[in-house]
């Protein structure tokens, strides 16, 4: 694989975080894969791959990338994955990055290996049109100085869910910190969806999404059933939604998760 740096729209975004290693090194250590993907959810077909932050190279591709977006062969770096988007989402790309950069730098560097960014955009498929896709993404390594070295992405196809960007930066706490920060990019064309939900009702969201029943759910969060289920009942309210199936959709479009 060749391991050097191609220039990508993203580049001098992560460039502007002191955090950020700079110099070009290649990575043999895998980060568990299967843990990682357990703080993240998939509603729908995904793949994930591995960031080398030090020179935007790919590996460990989950062989979906292929069949989803119809490659021959498993991109190498970045710019590879960056110009299978959308060109009118790539400015809003754009911007969710240098969000997240902004909030990991106001959170502080000891605490970014448990943060975890998503949000929304359109990737060209292997049919040949655009689709929206659901890009979450975890900070895995980091060097004796605590400068990042690399992070997990997944990508999930939520077309089948909504085909509607709520032009949303999501900032979720992993592990021992329970971060939630919503931010809204601003777009003309989409009003604000004017649901508020508590910091427990988000926690039951994002569980829900993930696929946990409601007595998992009162487990997790040692909280009684009857609890999860008025909380439940609260979100679907918020919401308007009729049933699990609405509220995903919903969450999507509206930002929650």
């Amino acid at each position: 694989m060749d391991n050097s740096e191609k220039k990508h729209a993203l580049t001098d975004i992560w460039d502007t975080y002191s955090g950020n290693r700079k110099e070009n090194r290649p990575i043999a250590h895998i980060p568990p894969i299967e843990r990682i993907i357990g703080e993240m959810f998939a509603i729908g077909e995904f793949y994930y791959y591995v960031l080398n932050l030090t020179n935007s190279t790919l590996s460990n591709h989950h062989p979906n990338l292929l069949k989803l977006h119809g490659l021959g062969e498993y991109p190498e770096n970045l710019k590879d994955i960056i110009d299978l988007t959308h060109p009118d989402d790539l400015p809003f790309v754009v911007k969710a990055e240098e969000e997240v950069v902004r909030k990991i730098i106001e959170v502080g560097r000891e605490s970014q290996l448990h943060l975890k960014s998503s949000y929304c955009f359109r990737m060209k498929t292997a049919g040949g049109n655009y689709e929206l896709f659901h890009h979450q993404a975890v900070l895995t390594m980091e060097d004796e100085d605590r400068n990042l070295i690399q992070s997990v992405n997944i990508h999930t196809n939520i077309h089948h869910i909504t085909q509607q960007n709520p032009y949303t930066v999501l900032i979720t706490g992993i592990g021992p910190r329970n971060d939630f920060h919503q931010i809204k990019i601003e777009n003309p064309l989409k009003p604000a969806s004017g649901i508020s939900l508590t910091k427990r009702e988000n926690e039951i969201l994002a569980l829900i999404a993930k696929g946990y029943s409601g007595p998992e759910i009162s487990t997790m969060l040692i909280i009684s059933e009857h609890t999860v289920r008025t909380h439940r009942k609260n979100i679907l309210a918020k919401t308007n939604s009729r049933n699990s199936k609405e509220l995903l959709r919903k969450a999507f479009e509206c930002g929650l998760i």
